[in-house]
């Protein structure tokens, strides 16, 4: 059984679990598992909140948010520490190096999923996404999707003005009215805001997804459904953070010893260095 899909570095997009899932049954039927690797888009950075509710189709394993691996990567680590006990073989990236941020690579871009398709909407997917079972848009249903957020219940440029009170590195945030054609808030208009990363090494994308949670809950009460968010976070004290208007650094300093845990946990199962 080969697994040969482009992942997008992030525990929420779901590849991951269906290769999960392929692995454990491939190696319940005793059939031999080929992961052809590919590059982590979003380079080798992990941050965020790890994996400590149960496990779900979009929480395959105790990683955190942006988990800074290949697939090839994680396919070891997982069938380790799940104990399939596949017959596991992964095809290495040609160069022999982590292939870092995907337009290094000198490959087209080709749309993974109908939704993700720009390398910028990768970048901020692990933030913006976070909020996509809220009652907000994140772009699903526009032309940019994750590269935009907004809610007709929002003001704009109150918006934007709390958000550059952040201080958050390599992100600018603009205005924004638009009306999707699908998803939520389908054929209403939204007022929000668009995102420009401008430094993508210093960008944190889940700086970005929690500090934008704060700011709506703290502005807006209920009308984000903050409560339904956990499902991609994660995380209930991360969440009951951000819904207590716990700070950024608060919130790094909660996700610090696990994301050491964790990258103590991939050491042996990484094939490229960093």
């Amino acid at each position: 059984l080969v697994f040969d899909i482009q992942d997008m570095g992030c525990r929420f997009y779901t590849y991951i679990s269906t290769m999960t899932n392929c692995m454990e049954a491939a190696a319940k039927a005793k059939v031999k598992f080929i992961v052809l690797d590919r590059p982590n888009p979003i380079g080798p950075i992990t941050e965020g909140p790890s994996l400590s509710i149960p496990r779900s189709f979009v929480a395959a394993h105790d990683i955190p948010v942006r988990h800074g691996m290949t697939v090839g990567e994680l396919a070891g680590l997982i069938n380790a520490e799940r104990k399939f006990g596949a017959d596991l073989q992964v095809i290495p990236c040609q160069s022999g190096d982590f292939p870092g941020w995907f337009d290094r690579g000198g490959l087209p871009w080709q749309n993974p999923s109908p939704n993700m398709r720009t390398l910028a909407a990768a970048n901020l997917y692990p933030g913006v996404g976070l909020l996509e079972f809220c009652k907000v848009s994140v772009g699903r249903g526009t032309d940019t999707p994750f590269e935009i957020l907004g809610a007709p219940y929002i003001d704009e440029s109150l918006l934007v003005s709390q958000l550059n009170q952040l201080g958050l590195p390599g992100i600018t945030f603009t205005p924004i009215r638009f009306t999707p054609s699908a998803s939520v808030f389908a054929n209403t208009e939204c007022r929000g805001v668009r995102f420009q990363v401008t430094d993508r090494e210093t960008f944190r994308a889940v700086d970005l997804g929690a500090g934008l949670a704060s700011i709506l809950t703290r502005l807006y009460g209920g009308k984000l459904e903050l409560e339904k968010m956990i499902t991609l976070l994660g995380d209930q004290e991360t969440l009951d953070g951000i819904r207590n208007g716990s700070s950024l650094t608060d919130l790094r300093s909660h996700w610090k010893p696990r994301i050491a845990d964790f990258e103590k946990r991939r050491a042996p199962f990484l094939l490229y260095p960093r």
